[in-house]
């Protein structure tokens, strides 16, 4: 499967408990100790990394006319079409019978549920999958594919050991055609918002249960499936109450399978928010800096955020956190454990691996907006992101003309008026119709003190505003719709995507 570099959000740690972490949970005995393998790894033929730079720097102009489409509108996600199945197991010289050996695991990613006819409806997301055994020298030569201008061996020994860890997560073998079975209990705490037992609601006063859910895994491991559970043995009626009420989801009996799911109720207000450079610092502007945050050093908060987000948890009546990100699902356990540890706790969304191709890549984030949309239709809305995506620039305008009795607000941190590294223009074409009080573009997070969300006055009179309701860019000096200059940094980050788009054909 194609590889393609493009820029945004990665992160995991292969052996991170999945976020939030529930307390442990009695587990079926561990299989035997695997014999590790010996792994065959060559790399395909393209360009050497000693002098990629140069051949791509004198093959900009070519590059941009048959780069796709979607790359020059705006960034895409950092990586793409990662190698998945079958292609891993080649990769890493794995026969059917190691691979028979490894014990199956599970990535459950953090859901939400909502109230319906039949009770408390959840939908249960995430991976099955097997970790192959790859040696530390192999995950080296995997991992230095990831770095720019840098080498593995000259990173501190921490950021080695996360960008191995990243590098394992990425490399793992799909499970298709796998029973998935859960297990519910009530989740004592949700987070890091300052609030007793975190954010994101109470801890549910009974639910407790196992059931089997309904389809087997897709041939990628996938699955995604709202299942009504048994909502008579303690929990409160979603149309009794405007608390969110928390259990835990152990998936498999799996340890590092769990995950918190939210019961939602139908009314109130839900915050959707993006994580890359809105709630840590990301640049994924900035193709090195991009892949060192990402891949090698520790996820850290984009400057006050977290306070922000603490104050929201506690002043906005029982709010419903929800994370979304277009990272591939397989390498986002750094991020829900990142969100654990310093904002309220919320469900997640990511990029599941069956969106592969390119026109799922581009409607990802509107496929899985619109899912909850649709799931809560009386719910307001809460949108949080930055500048520097396109798709968030086109989409979250829509949302609002789409739905708009459910947008409450739209807050968008101007990357560009911020940090001279972005040199990406974005367009504010949509929100030309849209009520002025209904979205503010925003340079630091203080500037969010001043809105009345639940009011519905979303922007701080004492924030300039400066949209020209066309492409503009603050440290380009571009204030309208006329074309832009390509920057050298952009040439080159689409130019390197096309090697990395090569790498693994």
């Amino acid at each position: 499967m194609a590889l393609l570099l493009s820029l945004g959000l990665l992160g995991a740690l292969h052996g991170v408990a999945a976020s939030p972490a529930p307390l442990p949970h009695p587990v079926a005995a561990p299989q035997p100790q695997i014999t590790p393998f010996r792994v065959q790894y060559e790399p395909t033929k393209t360009l050497e990394r000693r002098d990629i730079f140069s051949k791509l720097e004198s093959k900009v102009g070519s590059v941009l006319g048959s780069f796709p489409s979607y790359v020059a509108s705006g960034i895409p996600n950092f990586f793409q079409d990662f190698p998945t199945g079958d292609k891993v197991a080649s990769s890493l010289g794995i026969d059917d019978q190691q691979l028979a050996a490894l014990p199956t695991q599970v990535l459950n990613l953090p859901p939400y549920a909502n109230w319906t006819d039949k009770g408390w409806n959840v939908r249960f997301h995430g991976n099955v999958y097997k970790q192959p055994n790859t040696t530390r020298e192999k995950l080296n030569k995997l991992a230095n594919v990831f770095l720019i201008g840098v080498d593995i061996d000259e990173l501190q020994p921490s950021e080695q050991d996360q960008a191995r860890n990243l590098t394992a997560e990425i490399f793992v073998v799909q499970q298709a055609n796998q029973t998935v079975q859960v297990h519910l209990e009530p989740a004592p705490s949700a987070g890091s918002s300052g609030a007793q037992g975190g954010g994101g609601g109470v801890p549910a006063p009974g639910g407790a249960q196992d059931l089997i859910l309904p389809y087997p895994t897709t041939p990628q491991g996938d699955f995604d499936v709202f299942v009504p559970i048994q909502s008579n043995n303690g929990l409160i009626a979603g149309n009794t109450t405007q608390l969110i009420q928390r259990l835990n989801v152990y998936a498999n009996n799996s340890e590092l399978g769990n995950a918190t799911a939210y019961l939602v109720p139908p009314t109130g207000f839900t915050i959707i928010s993006d994580i890359d450079d809105i709630l840590r610092v990301t640049k994924i502007y900035q193709p090195k800096e991009g892949l060192l945050n990402s891949f090698a050093r520790p996820f850290t908060p984009w400057m006050n955020m977290p306070d922000i987000y603490a104050e929201w948890s506690k002043n906005i009546p029982n709010t419903h956190f929800h994370y979304l990100t277009t990272t591939p699902e397989q390498v986002t356990r750094n991020y829900m454990d990142f969100i654990y540890k310093t904002y309220p706790g919320g469900s997640f969304d990511t990029r599941p691996l069956n969106f592969s191709d390119v026109s799922a890549t581009l409607s990802i984030r509107k496929f899985l907006l619109d899912k909850i949309f649709a799931t809560f239709p009386q719910r307001k809305f809460i949108l949080v992101a930055d500048t520097s995506n396109s798709d968030v620039m086109s989409d979250y305008p829509q949302l609002a003309v789409d739905h708009p009795d459910q947008v409450q607000c739209i807050f968008l941190r101007n990357t560009s008026a911020t940090d001279s590294g972005d040199k990406f223009p974005y367009n504010t074409k949509g929100f030309k119709t849209l009520p002025k009080n209904k979205y503010m573009f925003f340079k630091v997070p203080d500037d969010l003190r001043g809105v009345d969300i639940v009011g519905g006055n979303c922007l701080n009179a004492a924030i300039p505003q400066n949209v020209t309701f066309g492409l503009q860019d603050e440290l380009l000096g571009i204030h309208g719709s006329g074309a832009v200059r390509l920057q050298t940094g952009w040439a080159l980050v689409a130019a390197f995507g096309v090697a990395f788009w090569t790498l693994f054909a």
